[in-house]
């Protein structure tokens, strides 16, 4: 399937990662800067809840913003997700303040969440920013199941 034609409430999440594997940055930039961009965010980052490790977060208390940039016009996306009591919630307006923030490109951020791209990474080449907490800036990936590409 063509990147063009993506729907990612369609695909599972090894199905997308794949996908996102198999195409070009320019592709993926495209897309993440074209009228489906918030449908894609949306839809992955609503998986996250699904994919969180309770088991894994112990008993982390936390609020942590996503900032996703390379909107158009230099748009960014921001995005909540609070963990406490073993369980992980999303919340697309953001209300709370974060004890972590993770900024981020989308393509980067798309790779990252499918498998493509590791965070440390990313964090090395300067392509992930985090602000706050560094305990649970190195906690945060192994709390959900990543799929495997």
């Amino acid at each position: 399937m063509p990147i063009e034609d993506l729907d990612p409430e369609k695909l599972d999440a090894r199905e997308l990662a794949l996908l996102v594997k198999a195409t070009s940055t320019e592709e993926l930039r495209e897309l993440m800067c074209g009228s489906r961009r918030r449908a894609v965010l949306d839809t992955v980052l609503a998986r996250m809840p699904g994919v969180f490790r309770g088991d894994r977060a112990g008993g982390t208390s936390a609020v942590v913003h996503w900032r996703i940039g390379d909107g158009p016009d230099g748009a960014v996306d921001v995005y909540e997700i609070v963990i406490d009591g073993g369980a992980c919630a999303l919340s697309t307006a953001p209300q709370r303040q974060p004890k972590l923030t993770l900024t981020v490109g989308a393509v980067d951020f798309l790779r990252m969440v499918t498998g493509n791209a590791h965070p440390v990474t990313l964090a090395m080449k300067g392509k992930l920013k985090t602000k706050g907490d560094l305990a649970l800036t190195a906690r945060f990936p192994q709390m959900f199941d990543i799929p495997r590409v």
